[in-house]
């Protein structure tokens, strides 16, 4: 199904250098990772409606994983979006925008508080 649209995605939520923010810890590694509404289903949806594959980069048959690192705040936006990884910055553009244009996420808990948690999300552009 997804990659009739163009790409396929995962998420995973890995250890990496730790980003500090106005000396708010973010965490890694939590009792309860953020969730997209509707979980990982919901996260494909989402990815599926806004995601377009780059005209240009069509045309010129590049494709490839886009790995986009993002802080899922205590309130569930999503901030600090960069790409840790890309084949093409035509790619990573696209990834970047829909990732920004996220709606709010459940975020995740440490000791039963919400916690700034750093989320990356491979974004897999295959024709």
């Amino acid at each position: 199904m997804l990659m009739a649209t163009g790409f396929a995605v995962e998420a995973q939520n890995n250890d990496t250098p730790e980003l500090q923010d106005a000396g708010e810890e973010v965490f890694q590694v939590v009792e309860k990772d953020p969730e997209f509404e509707n979980g990982m289903e919901g996260l494909y949806q989402y990815l599926a409606t806004h995601l377009q594959y780059p005209n240009e980069a069509k045309e010129k048959k590049i494709e490839g994983r886009v790995y986009v690192r993002f802080i899922v705040e205590k309130d569930g936006t999503v901030t600090n979006v960069e790409v840790i990884h890309s084949p093409d910055p035509m790619l990573s553009a696209e990834a970047v925008r829909v990732v920004k244009a996220m709606p709010k996420w459940k975020p995740g808990r440490q000791r039963g508080k919400k916690v700034r948690v750093q989320y990356n999300l491979p974004i897999n552009f295959k024709l």
